[in-house]
């Protein structure tokens, strides 16, 4: 009985170790890792949604007249929040691109708004002014962190889904597709004119 189970046992123990290298549980890994850093993503576009109000409250007090500009930021504030991508969308060049998009514009208005600011002394120098924009600052920073965690993670999954041997587990087992990772915007490889 023992001979017949022998040669079972002896091609568990080989086959054991081969398995663990098929690269199943590191593809598993990766793909959380990419879901992860775009809840950083969502969670730092989150935090400028949440400060444009206060931002768009504090100008109008100093720039009433200037009410085009705080329409467009209130605007584009809104259209944000309508355009939301999951984790199910990463694959979807077109979602990441609508998502991208709107973000862009937000950040357009955003700069416009600045630049009132430089046109008013008196918003220039109120002290709440200052510190929402510090605050606006200190999030674009950490949206771009945020971006370039993500667009690492998006680059470890699909290497990981696209090498041998765990392309051959991509393909026969988990059927994953690769992730969209961040792109920059049309015309950002111009850098900006400063004109006084």
């Amino acid at each position: 009985m023992f001979k017949r189970l022998l040669p079972f046992v002896l091609a568990a123990f080989i086959l054991l170790p081969s398995l663990s290298g098929c690269g199943y549980n590191q593809i598993q890994k990766n793909e959380e890792a990419v879901t992860a850093a775009w809840a950083d993503v969502e969670a730092t576009y989150q935090r400028r949604a949440d400060l444009i109000p206060n931002l768009v409250e504090t100008v109008k007090a100093y720039a009433s007249h200037e009410r085009e500009t705080l329409q467009s930021v209130t605007e584009a504030r809104a259209r944000v929040g309508q355009v939301n991508v999951s984790a199910e969308d990463l694959n979807d060049p077109a979602a990441m691109q609508k998502f991208q998009a709107a973000q862009g514009e937000l950040s357009g208005a955003l700069s416009r708004l600045l630049v009132v600011a430089e046109r008013y002394p008196d918003l220039k120098a109120n002290q709440n002014f200052l510190d929402l924009q510090h605050q606006l600052e200190g999030t674009e920073n950490r949206i771009n962190v945020a971006r370039q965690r993500y667009n690492q993670s998006v680059q470890v999954f699909n290497s990981s889904i696209r090498t041998f041997p765990n392309n051959l587990t991509n393909k026969f087992l988990l059927h994953l597709e690769r992730k969209e990772p961040f792109q920059a915007e049309t015309g950002a490889e111009k850098a900006p004119q400063v004109k006084f």
